[in-house]
This record gives C-alpha cells, sequence and structure tokens, in this order.
C-alpha cells in the first residue's frame, strides 16, 4: 500500500523554543520537502524493481530486501530518531539525517552490483529515520498552539500522503524517460537544495528531558526484525526446515528477547514495555501489524504483475496506479470526520472489510487480465480501505496513553506499520515464489502474485477478528481497559 505519513503528537515547547528567524512558510516549505522525500522512497522504487533485476542481475530475494532494507531500518531506527531530535536538537538532527539520506541516494543510483544497492537502501532508510520525526517537532516548535498548528500539522500530513501517492508515478517517469538509476538521484539535488536551506535558515531548539540516548534498544530490535524477516525469505528458495532459513530465525527471536530484557531494566527505555498494559496501546499495535503485512505489498505484486505478465512499461505502471493514490488520499481525508459519526473502531473495522474484499478480488488475477477488469476496481477498493484503517487505528492507540507518552506511542504505531509491512512482504512473496519456482510462465506468475493477495486478505482477515474482539470502543474504555 502506499505509505502513510507517521501521526505523531505534538509536542507542547516553551515559547522560546517557538521563535524561527525565518518566515513560517519557508520552515513549512523545508519541513515538508523532507517529510515528502522520505515517504516517497518508500514506494517510488516498486515500479523501477524490473528494470532493476535486469539492470544488476538482482534474483527475487534481492528485489525483496532492496523494499525491506529500507523499510525495516526507517521503522526501526525511527525512535531513536526522535529522541536524538529531542536531545541533541531539532535543526541538527534533521540536517543529519537528511545529509544520510542523500548520500545514500546517490551511492544506491550509481551501484554496480545488487549487494550495494541494498546497502545504500539500508543506509537511506536510517537517514529517514533520523529525519522524519524531526520533520514534525521543527513543525510543531515553530507554529503556536491553535489554528495555525493545526493548518501546518494538516499541510504536513498531505504532504506525507502525497508522497506516498506519487512514488509510482515518479517511478514509472523516471525508470522509462531516464532509468531505474533516477529514482534514487533524483534525490540529490533535491536533498542538497533542502539541505542548505534548513542550514541556512532553519533555528535550533533542543527539549532537557536528562534523558540518554538508548542506542542498544534501537540496535537490538532493529537487529532481531531484520533477522527474523531474513529467515523468513530465505524460505522461498531453501523451505522452511532448512538451517539457511532457521538459525536466522532463531537468532532472530533472541535478540528481540535480549531487547525486551535491555527495555525492562533501562532507565530511558526507547520502548517502555508498560505501555502495553494499556488495552488500546496493545490492541492497537497488533491490530497495525497484522494490517501493514497484508496491505504493504499491495503495490509491490501489483509493479510485478502488470509489467511483468500484462507487459506495462513502467510510465504505463506509474500511470495506472493513480486512481489508487487518490483513493488512499481520499480515505485518510475522510477518515476523522467519518470517526466522528462512526467511531475509530467501527470505522477501523469497516476500512479492514472493503480493503479485505479488494484483496479476495484482486486474488482472482490471472495472465489474460485487463486494466478495467482486473487491476482499477479491486485497487481502489484496497487503497480505500488502507485509508480509512490507518488513522482510525493510530487514534486509539493514542487515546489511553498519559499526554507525556503521546510522541512516543505515536512512534509506537509507525513502528508496527512499518514493520508489518516489512515482514509481510517476506511472507507474501514466498508464498507467490511456491507457485512460480517450477517454472517462470506468465501463467505462473500470475498465479503466484494472485495467491499472495489471497494469503494477503486472510492476514487482514485475523486482524480484522483481533480488531472486532480487542479494541476498545470508547475513549473511556481506551483509558481504562
Amino acid at each position: 500500500m502506499v505509505p502513510m505519513p507517521p501521526i505523531a503528537a505534538p509536542a507542547t515547547l516553551p515559547d522560546t523554543a517557538r521563535r524561527t528567524t525565518a518566515p513560517a512558510w519557508l520552515v513549512m516549505l523545508l519541513v515538508c520537502a523532507g517529510q515528502f522525500l522520505v515517504v516517497l522512497d518508500v514506494s517510488v522504487v516498486n515500479v523501477a524493481l524490473p528494470a532493476m533485476r535486469t539492470g544488476l542481475g538482482l534474483s527475487e530475494l534481492g528485489l525483496q530486501w532492496i523494499v525491506n532494507a529500507y523499510v525495516i531500518t526507517f521503522a526501526g531506527f525511527m525512535l531513536l530518531g526522535g529522541r536524538a531530535a529531542d536531545l541533541f536538537g531539532r535543526k541538527r538532527i534533521f540536517v543529519l539525517g537528511l545529509a544520510l539520506f542523500t548520500i545514500a541516494s546517490l551511492g544506491g543510483g550509481l551501484a554496480q552490483q545488487p549487494w550495494q544497492l541494498i546497502a545504500a537502501r539500508t543506509v537511506q532508510g536510517v537517514g529517514a529515520a533520523v529525519l522524519a520525526p524531526a520533520t514534525l517537532t521543527i513543525l510543531t516548535t515553530s507554529f503556536p498552539a491553535g489554528p495555525a498548528r493545526t493548518r501546518a500539522i494538516g499541510t504536513w500530513t498531505a504532504v506525507g500522503a502525497g508522497g506516498g501517492a506519487a512514488g509510482g508515478l515518479v517511478g514509472g517517469v523516471l525508470t522509462e524517460s531516464l532509468s531505474w538509476r533516477w529514482v534514487l538521484l533524483i534525490n540529490v539535488p533535491v536533498g542538497a537544495l533542502v539541505l542548505a536551506g534548513a542550514v541556512l535558515w532553519l533555528t535550533e531548539s533542543r527539549q532537557d528531558t536528562g534523558r540518554r540516548l538508548d542506542v542498544p534498544g534501537a540496535l537490538l530490535v532493529t537487529g532481531g526484525l531484520a533477522l527474523v524477516a531474513y529467515g523468513i525469505v530465505q524460505t522461498e528458495t531453501d523451505g522452511w526446515a532448512s538451517a539457511s532459513a532457521l538459525l536466522p530465525l532463531a537468532a532472530g527471536l533472541v535478540v528481540i528477547a535480549a531487547f525486551l530484557a535491555v527495555e525492562a531494566r533501562a532507565k530511558a527505555p526507547l520502548m517502555p514495555l508498560g505501555l502495553f498494559r494499556l488495552r488500546s496501546v496493545s490492541s492497537a499495535n497488533a491490530a497495525m501489524v497484522l494490517a501493514g503485512a497484508a496491505m504493504f505489498s499491495m503495490w509491490y505484486f501489483l509493479s510485478l504483475y502488470v509489467q511483468n505478465v500484462l507487459g506495462y512499461r513502467p510510465l504505463q505502471a506509474g500511470l495506472s496506479f493513480i486512481p489508487h493514490s487518490l483513493s488512499i488520499v481520499l480515505g485518510s481525508k475522510i477518515a476523522p470526520r467519518l470517526m466522528n459519526r462512526l467511531g475509530a473502531k467501527t470505522l477501523a473495522i469497516t476500512g479492514a472489510v472493503i480493503s479485505a474484499a479488494g484483496m479476495v478480488w484482486q486474488g482472482t488475477m490471472d495472465v489474460h487480465g485487463s486494466y478495467l477488469g482486473t487491476i482499477l476496481g479491486p485497487g481502489i477498493l484496497m487503497a480505500l480501505g488502507a485509508g480509512l484503517t490507518a488513522t482510525p487505528i493510530a487514534s486509539i492507540a493514542t487515546s489511553g496513553a498519559d499526554p507525556a507518552d503521546q510522541g512516543l506511542v505515536s512512534g509506537l504505531i509507525n513502528t508496527s506499520r512499518q514493520m508489518g509491512g516489512a515482514l509481510g512482504l517476506s511472507v507474501l512473496s514466498t508464498v507467490a515464489a511456491s507457485r512460480t519456482e517450477a517454472n517462470n510462465s506468465l501463467r505462473a506468475m500470475a498465479d503466484g502474485y494472485g495467491l499472495a493477495f489471497q494469503v494477503g486478505s486472510l492476514i487482514l482477515l485475523a486482524g480484522l477478528v483481533l480488531m472486532i474482539v480487542a479494541l476498545p470502543r470508547r475513549r473511556a474504555d481506551a483509558a481504562h481497559g
């Protein structure tokens, strides 16, 4: 699915932290440009994947890691990036994250070997994780509380959603008119321009919390989830009973257990485990993991299907996804209003049902598919449902937490979404490969992609059951459940 921008509660800081020498519109422009870049790069590579595979001789496993390397590090380091911005200064961390992101984009665009491209995408993800939390914090400390800040956050959210929605089209245009390398190289001049503006015009601010940076926690959780994802994708070629799959899976679980042990004893943990005693936090994060696992891979498999099976050029593929992109933006825009009428839980369930229906329909794809008959209808349902689901789940997650923990809980729900997406892509890619490993015919590829959507619909239905049973219905339930 088109990634939604991180949803975070703005911090309330002293008036001195809000002062900036730059005009408000310029701060808005710089911050939103940084946010647009990091969200765009989650989805922009999808349309370019077949061209990347041809250009660098990538395997199916390599293709998955072009996406997963970015998403896993982006999600795993996001909480660390937010804490670093508070401790070391928002401008400083914004500049550091954007510089890292831009340099990694250059390295990826110039890559000559598959491992170089995957390494660049990994570093890109770290840069994005450092940059993204700082964008919102700079915005909320540059505008006074009230209508001005509300409008600023609304613009920031819309730009983030637009970045995710534009990924397919931008990737298609660049891949076809120039080459796949430009889906990464385009970040370099834009990043350099924003970087210069940030150095010149943004004003430094920080929050003296007395807390230390939990680097071990961030490294352990990212490493553990990466090992689990690697073990899952190894099953594609070696099977679920192979040592090459079981050893990384076991190692990943051990590392995650070590992360939990470290967090339980840390004075300033990256993830305070006590938060999960709140029903709203635990149930919403579990629901978001399942929803992300099912929905995230939609664009990946559709991009492969329309290009590998239906023979679309990259530009055609990007253009074909415009209705999908508009649908997810529409869903996320109308979700707040519908929440006031239906309630957050009811809207989340409704969105999941709509998206699951689209996935079941998309799972009927075959080698003789057409745009109007196979791609348009189910794609709109999947995207609209995704847009309707994410906002109410995030709202429920933050509804029962203490005001001091709102930002952290917002980071957790976004991490759950990204990690669920990465692990879901690994599982569903393995499922698709089970149909195509015997032969690589067009029919086998179509069957494999269709099976991935069918299994994805089952994952989403499991998430739907969890939402019905576990999500608190009213704010009072969330606070006390």
